[in-house]
């Protein structure tokens, strides 16, 4: 039996996947369950940043540990060529912060395609402005940016399991967005009606705010398709 931990940061990112699974609360972490032969599918979503997607892990880990982790959900675009709403299969994810790379691993299926150039995440512990984007660009390489990927990928890595990582593109390098870092709590959550009361005096974020919402729910189908093809590769590939 393979265990798969698959963790997002927020609802959004999640619930197109784990439509008709087994739904339960551990803690304050909700979690979904799909049994599909040898493979025990567990998600969840414990919040923005590092510690969150931990939490989540162990919320997850509480009744035995998982045998591979999935990191998923929105990311910011340091390259326009990769367009919002579009999902991607990471190679690698680097630390910003200490500039530790973790490298990314996938089973191809018969008929898999992965990208012809290996794409690369950076996970920063603050969300990304315009341009710290390019700074992330300029002095990695990255493709995108996230807050969490790294911490689960250090995770993994040092257990000597396998991590894989798909990411869905929200926004452009150069979407004029408010800094949400400044309303997330200390567990990770973002706390909406504080960002809403400060959106709703600032309107001229608003064309950006639209265009996130409609970019982040095309974002979450695609990844959803993007990472029922991963488990579908994998459960073909498990002995």
């Amino acid at each position: 039996m393979t265990k798969i931990a698959i963790i997002a940061a927020l609802a959004g990112e999640v619930q197109p996947l784990v439509r008709g699974w087994r739904h339960e609360m551990r803690g304050d972490v909700p979690l979904w369950f799909e049994q599909r032969g040898d493979q025990h599918r567990v998600a969840a979503f414990g919040g923005i940043g590092v510690a969150a997607a931990a939490r989540a892990l162990a919320a997850i880990e509480h009744d035995g540990p998982a045998h591979r982790i999935i990191s998923i959900g929105w990311t910011g675009a340091l390259r326009h060529e990769h367009a919002p709403g579009e999902a991607f299969r990471v190679a690698a994810v680097i630390d910003a912060a200490t500039g530790e790379r973790f490298s990314c691993a996938y089973q191809r299926g018969p008929d898999d395609a992965l990208e012809q150039i290996p794409l690369v995440l950076a996970t920063l512990a603050r969300f990304a402005n315009p341009p710290e984007k390019r700074e992330l660009l300029e002095k990695y390489g990255a493709d995108f940016v996230d807050m969490e990927a790294a911490g689960l990928a250090r995770i993994a890595a040092a257990r000597g399991i396998p991590f894989a990582c798909v990411k869905a593109v929200s926004d452009g390098p150069a979407e004029p967005l408010p800094d949400f870092s400044r309303f997330i709590d200390a567990r990770g959550q973002l706390q909406v009606a504080r960002f809403s009361a400060y959106a709703l005096t600032r309107p001229w974020y608003l064309p950006a705010l639209i265009r996130l919402g409609k970019q982040s729910k095309k974002a979450a189908l695609s990844l959803r398709s993007s990472l029922l093809a991963i488990l579908e590769n994998v459960a073909t590939a498990t002995p």
